[in-house]
């Protein structure tokens, strides 16, 4: 089960459901009903398409790859029936907790609409591998990508997902450190802990011209790396170079019509950010006939020096108010499933690089 994409997958599925259904965590109380109640409440008076819609497709995703990973494993309608049922327990856990929730109400109707659509994902996935689709992905997979590359692909497929999450630098993920530091503060301020909280010796500067680029030839050079450190031919590297141009300019142009409304959804491709455009490409291409570990080892250069030059300058008051449009507005809910890709997703690449590098020095031993 660990050998495939779809497991590690399914575990995001389950993370971002957790993390949608409860948020914001606070106000924690006994209201005085049994957590199991909504179970035999009235039906809502009011509902929208959107929250049909919403509901069932928040569990999709996650019986789809539960019922990938199960069919590893055992017959198709026995992956189905189980995964089905695993997500129904967790939709129930979450229903139930959200009573303890000021701000959430419990709902049978979302319950059996997660049910249903966590079913519906399940449904898609074995029929799927009914057709011979999933033979097919299998043999696509072993003639694309090198052995153990799961880990790999699950970060190439949710680095468009995390592009989504607005960012100060265009392809600038990870920008962490500032917010982190603020949160420590206020978390141990006034306490027996305070003196320990690691505090930086100067004032955060804003990027420089040259910065900003730097960053966006980091931000387009380093899924590129990563995609090479597991993709077996040249010519298939090159056209992975031109689905991560497509998906830099397509998802960062969503964002900013998101953020910003879709007139201003090319706004942010002005001249410096397309020639660090321009320059990551160029770099890119001068890796596609790199080994698999010197592309890995110039990723992990490339994600310390972006990190370092993003975490060394603040959020614009601008940009700040944008994420407050995001955590406090009508993308609350939207917010919660890109939020903490957008953050962690180079820390996770930094990750996988260094698991790598050290498992391929030990199978030369």
């Amino acid at each position: 089960m660990q050998k495939t994409s779809a497991w590690p997958l399914s575990q995001l599925c389950v993370a971002l459901i957790v993390y949608a259904s409860l948020y914001p965590f606070d106000q924690w109380r006994d209201q005085g009903i049994e957590s199991w109640a909504f179970l035999t409440a009235p039906w809502p008076k009011y509902w929208t398409g959107f929250d049909v819609a919403s509901n069932v497709l928040g569990y999709a995703p996650l019986g789809f790859f539960l019922t990938l990973s199960a069919m590893r494993t055992g017959r198709r309608w026995r992956a189905v029936s189980w995964s089905t049922a695993a997500a129904a327990l967790l939709s129930f856990s979450m229903e139930a907790l959200q009573s303890y929730l000021p701000a959430r109400v419990p709902s049978q109707t979302d319950f059996l609409l997660n049910t249903l659509g966590a079913w519906l994902g399940a449904c898609v996935a074995s029929a799927l591998e009914q057709m011979g689709g999933l033979y097919r992905w299998s043999q696509f997979k072993s003639r694309w990508f090198v052995r153990d590359a799961h880990m790999g692909l699950v970060l190439i497929a949710l680095w468009p997902v995390a592009l989504l999450f607005p960012v100060a630098v265009p392809l600038g993920l990870g920008q962490v450190w500032e917010r982190v530091e603020d949160t420590l503060t206020s978390a141990f301020e006034a306490s027996p802990f305070e003196d320990w909280i690691p505090l930086r010796g100067f004032e955060l500067e804003p990027l420089l011209p040259g910065a900003e680029l730097l960053c966006v030839v980091l931000g387009f050079l380093i899924p590129s790396l990563l995609g090479f450190a597991v993709i077996r031919q040249r010519w298939q590297r090159v056209a992975y170079l031109m689905l991560v141009g497509v998906f830099a300019l397509a998802m960062s142009a969503l964002s900013a019509a998101l953020s910003y409304g879709p007139s201003h959804a090319w706004t942010w491709l002005d001249l410096p950010v397309m020639l660090g455009l321009g320059v990551g490409a160029a770099l890119a291409l001068g890796f596609v006939l790199a080994s698999g570990r010197l592309c890995l080892a110039f990723l992990m250069l490339a994600l310390l020096v972006q990190q370092s030059v993003l975490n060394q300058s603040p959020e614009s008051a601008y940009f700040a108010q944008t994420l407050q449009t995001w955590e406090q507005g009508r993308f609350i809910r939207f917010h919660g499933l890109v939020q903490w890709l957008g953050w962690l997703w180079p820390y996770a690449a930094l990750v996988f690089a260094l698991t790598r590098l050290g498992r391929e020095r030990q199978s030369e031993r």
